[in-house]
């Protein structure tokens, strides 16, 4: 019968164990979060992206978005000018879209003509633009960073980007390193 007794050192050392295993538990689980590539500048795609990060925010989690490559144009406001850039960034800049307006659909665009019906469309049923879509974001606090490789890759400047209350500029580890505790990550 002593064999099975279990002293209060014993069992205070269990309790510990027991404390250290849940806490090493409670780090690996995934956050309340959604971590979101946003790799393609087409406007269907970018409505998608805006879409499900604010309506993740509206279901309480927080929501990172990695606007890189294609995507980084849309980021551009149109009204601002930045100093000197060398030939590709000036050929960069001419031949992408300068802001979110004038991106165009990922199919039947129809040299432009497909993407007015669709914002006409939109407009008409009352469906968010792709600017007010941005706009709601920043007030629902969706954080977005942009992808400094693509941003120098193209020659464009900080200076240039819209004005978003939680917009930063990183490399790929940074938001890696914000996915990794994700619950969701997509790719966009």
């Amino acid at each position: 019968m002593e064999e099975n007794f279990v002293t209060k050192e014993i069992f205070e050392q269990q309790i510990e164990d027991i404390k250290k295993q849940l806490a090493a538990i409670k780090g690996a689980s995934p956050q309340n979060k959604l971590s979101m590539v946003v790799f393609s500048g087409d406007l269907d795609k970018l409505l998608a992206s805006f879409i499900i990060a604010t309506g993740a925010v509206a279901m309480g989690m927080d929501v990172v978005m990695f606007f890189t490559f294609w995507a980084t144009p849309a980021l551009r406001n149109p009204k601002k000018t930045t100093g000197e850039k060398d030939i590709m960034g000036k050929m960069f800049g001419a031949m992408l879209p300068k802001g979110s307006g004038k991106v165009k659909l990922s199919k039947m665009n129809m040299g432009g003509m497909g993407t007015k019906m669709m914002k006409s469309l939109m407009k008409k049923k009352n469906v968010a633009s792709l600017e007010q879509m941005i706009d709601m974001a920043a007030e629902l606090g969706v954080k977005i960073y942009v992808c400094e490789m693509s941003m120098n890759l193209m020659g464009f400047k900080r200076e240039e980007m819209i004005d978003y209350p939680d917009i930063s500029y990183c490399g790929v580890a940074k938001f890696l390193e914000d996915a990794l505790g994700s619950k969701i990550q997509l790719f966009i």
